[in-house]
């Protein structure tokens, strides 16, 4: 088995693919107004409107509600992504963090209040756990 992608329901798909794409320099490829997913190297974020819920089973999503899931995004330079996203990111959770387990951190949220994390390995260890 290979986890691919994770996806997040949204009312505003398209306000909600901008702001990834802006956030990630990633390019969004839309399969239908309804649905994007932004490809990376190691997975893909996938995001759909609350349009697509019924065709799993209506009601089982929804948008807007997460209060468990980070989505991690691995970044050469935490510090240097915590500059750029200045001044478009409107609600930072902390400011670049080394945590203790190696990884510099920086915590925020995306338009719907979903928690992102981009961060760096800057341990030792952490380097060598994400080594590609």
């Amino acid at each position: 088995m290979d986890f691919v992608s994770i996806r997040i329901i949204t009312s505003d798909a398209a306000r909600l693919v901008d702001f990834y794409e802006r956030a990630t320099g990633a390019q969004a490829t839309w399969a239908t107004e309804d649905f994007a997913e932004l490809k990376t190297a190691g997975a893909t974020l996938a995001i759909a409107s609350t349009r697509t819920v019924p065709l799993f089973a209506p009601g089982s999503a929804r948008p807007a509600d997460n209060h468990t899931v980070i989505t991690e995004f691995l970044v050469d330079d935490v510090d240097r992504v915590h500059r750029n996203l200045t001044g478009f990111v409107t609600d930072f959770v902390n400011e670049p963090t080394t945590m203790p387990w190696g990884n510099r951190s920086l915590l925020f949220r995306d338009p719907d209040g979903n928690l992102v994390n981009f961060f760096t390995p800057v341990t030792e260890a952490a380097i060598e756990k994400f080594a590609r």
